[in-house]
Order: C-alpha cells, then sequence, then structure tokens
C-alpha cells in the first residue's frame, strides 16, 4: 500500500506510526517543510516542499489565518502534482491538517483515502476563550464570529475525508458531533521503557556540583514558556516556594517562543517579563537555585524527569502535553491544573494533585507537602506511571491500535471518488 504523509514538520505526531507502517512493507512517502532535500529516514521518503514568496497583501485580520492555510495548500499541491505526473497515487493520506497544507489533495487524487490528526476544533466559548481574565478579549461578542472562520480549515478538510485520529478525548470532544462521529481517539504512545524511573540518574548544571536523585528538583516544563501553560502562574508563586523550600532546586524548560495565545509586547518574551516581574521578591540567592535550560536534548529531558522530586504541569483548557505524560511515566509526583484536558491522565491524590490554576497558595501548598512526603510520592508516582503503561504504552497500547486504524480507514469507501464519479 503506498501511504503518502503530510506534515509541515515530519514527522511531528507521525514519528512511531510512520516508520511502523514503512517496517511493514508499505511504500511511506512524506511532504513537508522540514526539510531542504530529499531524504530517507526509517523507511520513509520525505520529500520537501516550500512556500512561494508573496508580497504582502491587505486581507481582513480575521482572514490571515484562512489565507496561510491557502498558501501552504497550494505549495503542497503543487509539489503533489509533481508527484503525480511521475505517476504516483496513493491509497492513503495521512495528513496533520491543522497548517491546511492537505486541502486540494483529494483533487488529485479522489481515489484514495485521507485520514485526518484531529488536533483541535476551535470553540468560541468560555473556558475555551477568555479562560484567564488576565488575557481576556477585549471585544469578546467578536470571538465566535472569528473562531468560525478559524474552524474554515477544519470544514474544507472533514467533508472529503474518510475518518480522523485524536490523542485525547478532550480534543475529540470540540469536534462537532458530524466531525466526532469520524474521529478515533489513540494516543500518539509513550514509550514508558525509555521514559522511566532511574535511580542513579544525575545531571550537572554550569557551576554547580551534580544533582542527583537527592537534589530537592521541582521541575516545570513547557514548550515555550507562555501563558497558555502557566507559566505566569509559576513564576508567581517562585518566590513564595523558594522561601518555603530553602534547599530546593527549581529547573525550568523551554523556549522564548509563543507556541499559543497571544504574543508578547514586541521585543519582549514571556520568559522576561514575568521574570522581572517578580525580581523584586527574590534574592541573588534566590536567582542561583532557579536553572532556565531553555530547550534541550529529548535524552537530557528526560534525565531532568527522572530526577525530579514534584513535578507541575499547568495548562489553559487546550491540547494536552507529551511532557506530563512522559513525567508520569517517569514516576515523577506531579502537581497539576484541575483543567479538563489534565483531569483525563490525572486523578487527585490517585496519579497526582490537582489545585485550580490560578490559585498559587495552593501550587506551593502541594507542592511543599509532596516534597516532604516521601510516602505520598511514591503511592502517587507509581500510579502515574502504572496508568501510562496500563492505556498510553507505545508499543503494547497506543501503536497497535494506530496500526489497526489504519487498517479499518482504508476499509472504508473512498469519499472523493463516490463524488468525482456522480
Amino acid at each position: 500500500m503506498r501511504i503518502l504523509f503530510i506534515h509541515q514538520n515530519f514527522p511531528g505526531q507521525f514519528k512511531h506510526l510512520a516508520p511502523a507502517l514503512a517496517e511493514a512493507g508499505h511504500d511511506c512517502t512524506a511532504l513537508t517543510l522540514k526539510v531542504e532535500t530529499a531524504t530517507d529516514w526509517r523507511g520513509v521518503r520525505i520529500l520537501p516542499y516550500k512556500l512561494p514568496r508573496r508580497d504582502a497583501q491587505k486581507v481582513h485580520p480575521w482572514l490571515i489565518d484562512l489565507d496561510t492555510k491557502v498558501t501552504r495548500g497550494e505549495a503542497c499541491w503543487r509539489a503533489a502534482r509533481a508527484l503525480a505526473e511521475e505517476g504516483y497515487a496513493p491509497d492513503l493520506i495521512l495528513a496533520h491538517h491543522g497548517w491546511g497544507e492537505s486541502m486540494f489533495l483529494r483533487d488529485l487524487w479522489p481515489r484514495a483515502r485521507m485520514a485526518l490528526y484531529c488536533e483541535l476544533y476551535h470553540q468560541a466559548g468560555y473556558p475555551h476563550l477568555d479562560f484567564d481574565p488576565e488575557f481576556a478579549s477585549k471585544e469578546p461578542e467578536i470571538q465566535p464570529l472569528r473562531m468560525r472562520l478559524k474552524n474554515l480549515g477544519n470544514h474544507l478538510h472533514f467533508p472529503l475525508a474518510e475518518a480522523g485520529i485524536s490523542p485525547t478525548n478532550f480534543q475529540a470532544d470540540t469536534f462537532p458531533p458530524e466531525f466526532r462521529s469520524k474521529i478515533t481517539v489513540c494516543h500518539d504512545g509513550i514509550d514508558t521503557a525509555f521514559s522511566a524511573p532511574r535511580p542513579g540518574v544525575s545531571i550537572t548544571l554550569k557551576g554547580h556540583a551534580p544533582f542527583t536523585r537527592d537534589t530537592e528538583i521541582i521541575t516545570f516544563i513547557n514548550r515555550n514558556l507562555e501563558p497558555y501553560r502557566g507559566y505566569h502562574v509559576f513564576m508567581r508563586a517562585l518566590p513564595d516556594l523558594l522561601r518555603a523550600r530553602p534547599e530546593a532546586r527549581v529547573i525550568i524548560i523551554g523556549g522564548d517562543e509563543v507556541s499559543y495565545g497571544g504574543a508578547p509586547p514586541k521585543g519582549r518574551t514571556w520568559k522576561q517579563i514575568f521574570r522581572e516581574e517578580v525580581a523584586d521578591r527574590m534574592t541573588a540567592e534566590d536567582w542561583r537555585r532557579v536553572h532556565f535550560l531553555g530547550r534541550i536534548p529529548h535524552e537530557d529531558f528526560t534525565r531532568v524527569l527522572q530526577l525530579s522530586r514534584v513535578h507541575v504541569y499547568l495548562t489553559y483548557p487546550f491540547v494536552l502535553s507529551w511532557s506530563l505524560m512522559e513525567a508520569m511515566s517517569c514516576g515523577a509526583a506531579i502537581v497539576a491544573s484541575d483543567t479538563a484536558p489534565v483531569r483525563e491522565v490525572i486523578t487527585h491524590d490517585e496519579t497526582g494533585r490537582l489545585v485550580d490554576f490560578f490559585d498559587r497558595k495552593a501550587l506551593v501548598r502541594e507542592i511543599c507537602d509532596l516534597a516532604t512526603d516521601a510516602d505520598a510520592r511514591a503511592r502517587l508516582g507509581a500510579a502515574a506511571r502504572a496508568l501510562m503503561i496500563e492505556r498510553y504504552d507505545l508499543k503494547t497500547v497506543c501503536l497497535p491500535r494506530q496500526l489497526a486504524w489504519v487498517d479499518e480507514v482504508m476499509a472504508l469507501p473512498p469519499v472523493a471518488a463516490a463524488r468525482a464519479d456522480q
């Protein structure tokens, strides 16, 4: 079977599924913006394409998102057309359609099946929007209008797709019923053999003695340090946390860019803004116990999680981070925000502790409680790891389910072919 993967940052969420399908004997190709030249990766032929240079044009601000998606969709379509002219025709298109690249591919190949990676359908109401009053919309009555347009990519894709897959129920349930009925919930998978407890782990940071499991390490990790992932809440709690835990070391991992939500004022980063906000409550010795590591290789990231005495995870009602689940797989004791996506994997005082997203005092209290209670940490960490193994293990649960889902998709009649025949 010929399978075409579409992902602007391939392999992305297909990093396990794509090589598994190639290993099973399928002819796997990927179109992506990530590479400069054609290459092979774990049995997958990866082909590049580029976005065209375009002069800035005046469009309504609400249409900028769609304009970007159409630009990407056209570029991907042109690369795909070159493949079609060479005689290539996929049996299955597996696409992360969130950036629009796969928008026109069924016009080329109506008899192929198309399955979508369904990350999110943008909701207009609370708590999906204006969850955080500090960053609330200036004109909230406009948001339903803007969100309707932001979802045009979903509405352009789903009528031409046979099926979808979503990593969590929370994400799948954001889609309207006519789309949700096509979506299978199956997580991308956690490599619980790699993300596992490691008693002898240590790391050395410049200017400090090696940190081991005997060091009181508190961790906070985001792809980027920003309000959507509660960076501002954690930083505002940091001075009180350091006072309460005078031996603690705090390791913060994350970049300076913006993944979600609004951008900071021009020339600034959210990291800078909230670091400066708490500066008058911090001493030089306090800062010496706080370690901003930026973005680090996954192996080092995992070692930090294996060291963590208490791991803190905060998020708006949004896509659940892999980092939380990898921390759970490492057996970390978790303190997390009591928000809907988190409740899918953490039950309070069973697999972690939950606190109100905005309650900094409760956050500090729960961190301190776990930092001083080794039995509670062991109990919660073991239960968290057991849950990851039982429901989210890559090799025994998620990857077999994804492979079975591909077979299920191929058993469906191609909807675009039916329309082409009419």
